[in-house]
């Protein structure tokens, strides 16, 4: 597999301070959070978490390829919502690794046009494109 190579547009910036017990800050100021280890791996579940974090940006990412696909397939997706599930958990081989189960709701349209938008989605979005291959990542219809 050959790495595509990427014309920039926007490059984020965030540093963390203690890792997943500690902080995170974006470079402008606009996120600026406490992380903290869930209950269920032990830690306080006081604050976000990285997995939390990235699902809120592989949602919201997903979210808007959904819609660039539908606007060109001239379908309706109003009203339409993402979840994004990450889990985190031991691999067979030692470490850990992630999984994504991605649901969408779109209510304007038909179950078999809903996985046909979401699998373009997931063609174009690029947190799919970033994970492809690495992990498992689920596509359901609410």
């Amino acid at each position: 597999m050959s790495i595509q190579k990427v014309d920039v547009l926007y490059t984020a910036v965030a540093t963390a301070e203690n890792g997943r017990d500690g902080r995170v800050a974006s470079d402008d100021g606009n996120l600026d959070v406490v992380v903290n280890p869930p209950k269920a791996m032990g830690g306080s579940g006081t604050g976000t978490n990285p997995e939390q974090l990235f699902a809120a940006g592989y949602s919201a990412c997903f979210q808007s390829a959904l819609s660039l696909v539908a606007r060109q397939a001239k379908a309706d997706v109003t009203g339409s919502t993402v979840t994004a599930k990450v889990g985190i958990g031991k691999l067979e081989n030692g470490g850990f690794g992630l999984e994504v189960e991605l649901q969408a709701s779109i209510p304007n349209v038909d179950e078999a046009t809903a996985r046909q938008l979401l699998e373009k989605a997931h063609e174009v979005c690029p947190y799919s494109n970033a994970t492809r291959g690495n992990i498992t990542v689920d596509l359901s219809v609410a």
